[in-house]
């Protein structure tokens, strides 16, 4: 858990569509945001205080801060000014009367540049519950679905992929074949040279399947977590639109330009019915890869661990819930997480962020989505679970993080980073590591 409470962004100019970062790098401005509770956390009926700061060339600035103030993602309900008075001043931010989160907007104009920068902090969100509810056939549906996918024989190749094979680490390219359907999907499998040492965990490797964030895009940069296999640990990083991810980057950049647009991207297609939505051969795709891992001669036998995040976090959660032979599961920031909550109004809804608005949340499509949404799996994960999230993220809000949170029924650690926007810094990322070895399981 995070023991200060500073958030801290430069100031940057407003670029729309800009993924925000806190940090960002060689910066003049500087936003300091300090809720009054060290955890950004308040009790439903709390009143919260926001102290705000910026700076230039790192000197106190004094002008007007414009607020804005609503529910997470929604449109704001309170708005104000302040006046900053040696680069300082005072929000009464309110509270709530439901567990939620409240978004602080803050806008100021200096030298003729407009800067930005939010701040969230939360209600008892512990008590939040998604909109999202289990169908009646949820479980039966993917168990049904599961025993006619394990019908189709384990099908692979696996090829030496030279250009990222190092001296610790051996690299290949797999392809593995999903369904009678000609689908598949490809990955790169990242393996240690040497076998474990005597004594220690097992007589081979654990395995952890790291499903990809969202988009139709090529494995970027395999070996920038070789500590994985250098510890011991085989890494099998996937596509999941059977893309060979060594083709050129322009191949990925056509196929984006026909496939992956809002209206007819792939989370899109096929949502009139829960049997033709796209993610389900993905779902399914994702057993078939552990089938892939623990066919691995290298395997140590016992430890399956799955790890991702954003739309990777999601299919980490789900194919914890859907194979039981995963043992552990690390998780950051889910995506497809109550993605249908937008139909009730005031609603905070999950990535891909369906509006109703825009036409999307159908009675049809309402009907498909539970059997995708990760609240429904969350209750059948018995796998032991490390989620981490952050209250900026305005691609996969907290308030979606806590409803998946608040319904996993096993084992659970977090690591809650209220600063981070849609990003885990390397430190995390290391640390994830660091759990999964902790928590490795013995073998013989």
């Amino acid at each position: 858990m995070m023991k200060h409470l500073l958030t801290v962004l430069i100031g940057l100019l407003v670029v729309i569509g800009m993924n925000a970062e806190n940090y960002p790098y060689k910066s003049d401005y500087l936003w300091v945001t300090v809720p009054d509770h060290a955890d950004w956390l308040y009790r439903t009926g709390e009143q919260a205080t926001i102290e705000v700061q910026f700076y230039k060339y790192g000197i106190p600035r004094d002008g007007v801060v414009e607020y804005a103030i609503g529910n997470d993602l929604m449109e704001a309900d309170t708005r104000g000014t302040v006046t900053l008075k040696n680069g300082r001043g005072i929000i009464k931010a309110g509270t709530a009367k439901k567990p939620c989160f409240r978004d602080i907007r803050l806008t100021m104009k200096l030298d003729g540049t407009t800067y930005q920068h939010h701040v969230k902090i939360g209600f008892s969100p512990e008590k939040i519950v998604p909109y999202t509810q289990e169908p009646k056939d949820f479980w039966q549906f993917w168990q049904d679905n599961l025993k006619e996918a394990a019908n189709y024989p384990l099908k692979f190749t696996k090829t030496p992929c030279p250009e990222f094979t190092t001296d610790k680490t051996d690299c290949y390219l797999v392809r593995i074949d999903l369904n009678r359907q000609h689908q598949a999907l490809y990955g790169l499998l990242m393996m240690p040279k040497s076998l474990p040492q005597s004594g220690e965990v097992g007589g081979g490797f654990p395995v952890v399947l790291c499903p990809p964030g969202a988009g139709v895009k090529r494995i970027k940069e395999p070996n920038s977590r070789d500590y994985y296999p250098e510890n011991g640990v085989i890494r099998f990083i996937t596509e999941i639109h059977g893309m060979n991810p060594l083709m050129p980057e322009e191949y990925f950049e056509d196929v984006r330009s026909a496939f992956d647009g809002r209206t007819k991207g792939y989370l899109y297609q096929g949502i009139d019915s829960r049997d033709h939505y796209y993610m389900k051969h993905v779902y399914l795709g994702l057993v078939r890869c552990i089938d892939f891992l623990c066919s691995l001669p290298e395997w140590d036998g016992h430890n399956v661990i799955t790890q991702g995040g954003s739309q990777g976090g999601a299919l980490a959660l789900i194919a914890a819930a859907l194979d039981p032979r995963v043992t552990l599961c690390v998780a950051n920031h889910p995506a497809l997480s109550d993605m249908a909550a937008a139909a009730e109004e005031g609603r905070t809804h999950g990535y891909p962020h369906f509006s109703k608005a825009e036409g999307f949340l159908t009675p049809q499509h309402l009907q498909t989505l539970p059997y995708f949404d990760v609240c429904c799996f969350a209750p059948y994960i018995k796998a032991r679970t490390y989620m981490t999230w952050g209250y900026n993220d305005n691609t996969c809000p907290p308030t979606t993080s806590y409803a998946v949170w608040n319904l996993l029924k096993c084992e659970k650690e977090s690591l809650v980073t209220p600063v981070n926007e849609h990003w885990t810094s390397d430190a995390t990322n290391r640390q994830q590591l660091d759990w999964i070895l902790t928590h490795l399981s013995p073998t013989n």
